[in-house]
């Protein structure tokens, strides 16, 4: 039995922060897209509580499975405990996962950091240009500078399916829906920071699509499923499944089948053919459990 475990993301190690900002970085890197990743920055005067993110700005584009993440901290610094309520006013086309972070802070020594995640989106069409992110807290605020950058174009040669919109039948609660189109495929990351896996144990078929940006040729869908040194794909990957493709139409047409793999990444060639989606229909896993899908990218010819 596969054990699936992931702390919640008001858990994470400052460790895991770190990481996660790293991989936002390496996937906006692969499209072309400068990322910085700077010491946080802080606000404290006015209040007992510092304010700090992680990095201390950001670069987004208009992908909407690739935003932006930052790391918010307080720490209390004063001699009593206390609630802290943190408001966060966007800018501009900036679309955050939440505009307010509230806790409990103890008055401990040493000073305990909370933390929280807040994912920063932008349309696809967004103006690019410098965009504040205002943190307010008390009588003190920081504002948290983002670059919003035009959406790189996608070659022929690129993988037209990193960062668009991914939707699935079902998602296990301790995994992201975009986990399999964020650019990492590295099963060893499974447990913190990537992949998708269905929410619905022993219960087949599963689906897990991704529209692409315009109607592509395409030809080409290689899917990465779990295989990792202590997950092998021949008892956690996936087994069976077909590879569909969507067209004007609306309907969804078969164009390659994979039966009995036990591998980690496979790649399925097929006649070129235009598409707005590529779907993912998964049969069977190889433990009779879960849909486990690592990344998956499409390419044209």
């Amino acid at each position: 039995m596969i054990k699936i475990s992931r702390p919640g993301p008001t858990r994470q190690s400052a460790a895991r922060r770190t990481a996660a900002v790293l991989l936002a970085t390496a996937a906006l890197t692969a499209l072309g897209v400068p990322a910085t990743a700077e010491p946080p920055a802080a606000a404290s005067a006015g209040t007992t509580v510092q304010v700090s993110t992680t990095p201390e700005r950001l670069e987004v584009v208009g992908l909407p499975c690739l935003p932006g993440e930052l790391a918010l901290t307080m720490i209390n610094t004063g001699t009593e405990s206390r609630y802290a309520d943190l408001f966060l006013d966007p800018t501009g086309p900036l679309q955050l996962s939440r505009e307010i972070f509230s806790t409990w802070l103890p008055a401990a020594d040493p000073d305990q950091p909370v933390s929280a995640p807040v994912e920063v989106r932008v349309p696809r069409d967004a103006e690019p240009g410098d965009y504040p992110i205002t943190l307010r807290l008390d009588r003190t605020r920081l504002d948290v500078p983002v670059r919003v950058q035009p959406v790189p174009a996608k070659d022929p040669g690129s993988n037209v399916a990193l960062g668009e919109q991914a939707t699935a039948s079902s998602t296990h609660g301790n995994f992201e829906l975009c986990g399999a189109v964020d650019g990492d495929a590295d099963s060893e990351h499974w447990d913190t920071l990537t992949g998708w896996n269905d929410g619905t144990r022993a219960a087949f078929p599963d689906t897990y699509d991704v529209a692409l940006a315009e109607p592509t040729m395409i030809n080409k869908v290689e899917l990465a499923t779990l295989d990792s040194a202590h997950y092998p794909a021949k008892s956690a990957g996936l087994r069976d499944w077909d590879v569909q493709v969507r067209s004007g139409d609306g309907d969804w047409q078969t164009v390659a089948e994979v039966r009995g793999n036990e591998a980690g990444r496979v790649t399925s060639t097929f006649d070129p053919v235009r598409a707005d989606a590529v779907r993912i229909l998964c049969l069977a896993g190889n433990d009779n459990t879960y849909s486990r899908i690592v990344e998956l990218e499409v390419y044209g010819g």
